[in-house]
């Protein structure tokens, strides 16, 4: 039996950006990840061995937010990947990662980077 879990609406101050001033001054941003795993234990035995803690889930994010990247596309990748290797239940993960006010020359609420990685990948 598969399902999903998810943390949406995660919100960062951070410091990811290709500009100078983006690095220093940082940004608001917003990540959701959702992590598609077999529940069959945790829903049998009413564990929560067998699926996805929501803190630990938490704690990698906001670990990967804080490290500086200029791209949202490599803090995405690090936060599947290493909820990847730290869920044995966990098959794929997708993260969604939004700049807001982002760079670009106009007005922009949000750019949203999405990343999507499956166990074996």
């Amino acid at each position: 039996m598969t399902g999903k879990v998810a943390l949406e609406g995660l919100e960062f101050h951070a410091y990811h950006g290709v500009y100078p001033h983006e690095r220093s001054s940082g940004n608001k941003f917003e990540v959701d990840v959702f992590v598609v795993t077999d529940f069959s234990q945790s829903a049998f035995h009413d564990d929560l061995t067998g699926t996805i803690n929501y803190e630990d889930l938490y704690a990698i994010v906001k670990e990967e937010m804080a490290k500086p990247s200029k791209l949202l596309e490599t803090v995405g990748y690090a936060i599947a990947k290493k909820s990847l290797d730290s869920f044995k239940e966990a098959r794929s993960v997708d993260v969604n990662i939004s700049k807001f006010n982002p760079p670009i020359g106009g007005v922009c609420k949000k750019a949203t980077v999405t990343v999507s990685l499956q166990k074996g990948n």
